[in-house]
């Protein structure tokens, strides 16, 4: 399995991206859930959502809770984050992940894209 992130850019604050991680190969029991975390320059890698993959169940940070939303599509094998609000602090690389359960730290991730830089100005 391998995990593509797209969609990042250069916007300004207000603005919004929707994040897409493109899923090639066959999905595992190790990769039933899909999340998206960031990563800002000097900052850990923190949570911002996640999806199960069958059930469609969906967790948020409470940073992006009201702004931001994430889907997936099954026949795409798609993961999306829909970022809407767009705030200075959201600046960062964001990157998808699988994992076998729910997960809100980036050690429990199996698998990773490569990431995508969002930058939002003021």
């Amino acid at each position: 399995v391998q995990l593509q992130a797209s969609g990042g850019g250069l916007v300004q604050a207000g603005d919004s991206l929707r994040l897409s991680c493109a899923i090639s190969g066959r999905l595992t029991t190790s990769d039933n859930y899909m999340t998206w975390f960031r990563q800002a320059p000097g900052k850990e890698r923190e949570f911002v959502a996640g999806i199960s993959w069958r059930e469609g169940r969906k967790r948020y940070a409470d940073s992006v809770k009201g702004r931001f939303t994430i889907s997936r599509d099954s026949g795409e094998y798609t993961v999306y984050l829909q970022m809407n609000s767009l705030e200075p602090e959201d600046t960062a690389v964001y990157y998808c992940a699988t994992s076998p359960g729910v997960i809100t730290l980036a050690l429990g991730a199996r698998l990773w894209g490569q990431g995508t830089q969002v930058t939002v100005s003021s």
